[in-house]
């Protein structure tokens, strides 16, 4: 068994999951794996993945497993990952949790923890609109993330449980500043 850190992010969209993500990366030395980022640069290349995920990701759906499954699975590979990693975006449903077991299983490698970021409904979408401003990320506008955010109540909230169940899971509260999240997670996993 690997004895890296293998840490998953969990939490609605805009909770700070990838901001927290980086922070922790470079802190432990592990890579970040964001399952967004992945999919957007497939999107930004056309590459067949990326054309069929836009199709979902526009409309505020979760991409289907069968897209992101072999997305994982090889990046999971890949030699940064060996000591440890943080995913960030996955697993977003029980089905996914349950892959990622049986594929960490099979690399030889485990997950720690996963790490719930908790942050109010009136935050995050506060928070999204500001960063569609920034960025131009058409995905946040207020239709499309209060729809995100019932996808996220509806299909990974049962992630959290899964978790929770295997006594894997710790809740940290996101609705504070940048460094003070940081702190907090940076106790949880050392």
């Amino acid at each position: 068994m690997s004895t890296g850190k293998g840490l998953i992010f969990l939490g609605p969209p805009g909770s700070g999951k990838g901001t927290q993500a980086q922070e922790l990366s470079k802190e432990l030395n592990i890579p970040h794996i964001s399952t967004g980022e992945m999919l957007r640069a497939a999107i930004a290349k056309q590459t067949s993945l990326g054309q069929k995920a836009q199709v979902y990701m526009d409309k505020g759906e979760l991409v289907p497993d069968e897209l992101l499954l072999g997305l994982i699975e090889e990046r999971l590979k890949e030699k940064d990952a060996e000591n440890g990693w943080i995913l960030d975006g996955f697993p977003r449903n029980v089905a996914q949790a349950e892959f990622l077991d049986k594929l960490l299983h099979k690399l030889a490698k485990f997950s720690e923890q996963a790490i719930n970021l908790d942050v109010p409904d009136p935050v995050i979408i506060d928070r999204l609109l500001l960063r569609g401003q920034k960025e131009g990320r058409k995905d946040d506008n207020e239709e499309t993330i209060r729809r995100r955010l019932e996808v996220y109540r509806e299909k990974t909230q049962p992630v959290l449980d899964y978790y929770r169940q295997q006594d894997r899971l710790s809740s940290v509260d996101g609705n504070r500043e940048l460094q003070e999240v940081t702190k907090t997670l940076k106790a949880v996993v050392t």
